[in-house]
């Protein structure tokens, strides 16, 4: 599998040195009132189609969205026929990092993350499922088509 796709087996594992290094790093935000997330939200507050993004729900939705390439990294690692182990993976690096969190002085374990994390990588297998379905269409008629030839 990694040797087939050298380029997509390193970015996928410099993709998931750059999430260990978010999620078990040092923790970078001080709740500083005056730092860019919160001056963002600030900025969302002000209008009524916006005013329901907190802090909570950007949180979640940032979990997601770190969550959603390592789904899609895996299937296409994995392959198509694969596609509950790339979920099962990315669950179980969620599941991973949260148990890791709980020794990490700074850190704090949230089941909302084990959420969000597992949401994120199942929205990005079924991304890849859907992005990858007319190839993997165009290679299932390619091969019907041989055998009809060889029959």
């Amino acid at each position: 599998m990694f040797l087939r796709h050298p380029f997509l087996s390193f970015v996928t594992l410099a993709y998931l040195g750059l999430v260990g290094w978010i999620t078990l790093g040092p923790q970078p935000f001080e709740g500083d009132s005056d730092g860019l997330i919160w001056r963002l939200l600030r900025v969302l507050q002000r209008y009524e189609a916006t005013d329901w993004i907190n802090y909570s729900r950007l949180e979640f939705g940032a979990n997601v969205a770190m969550f959603l390439p390592i789904g899609l990294f895996f299937l296409l690692l994995f392959g198509r026929r694969l596609w509950w182990l790339s979920v099962l993976f990315g669950v179980g690096l969620t599941v991973s990092i949260e148990f890791a969190q709980l020794f990490l002085p700074g850190r704090v374990s949230d089941p909302r993350d084990l959420l969000a994390n597992s949401a994120g990588a199942f929205i990005g297998v079924v991304a890849g499922l859907v992005l990858t379905a007319s190839k993997a269409r165009a290679i299932r008629r390619t091969q019907q088509q041989r055998r009809v030839r060889t029959s």
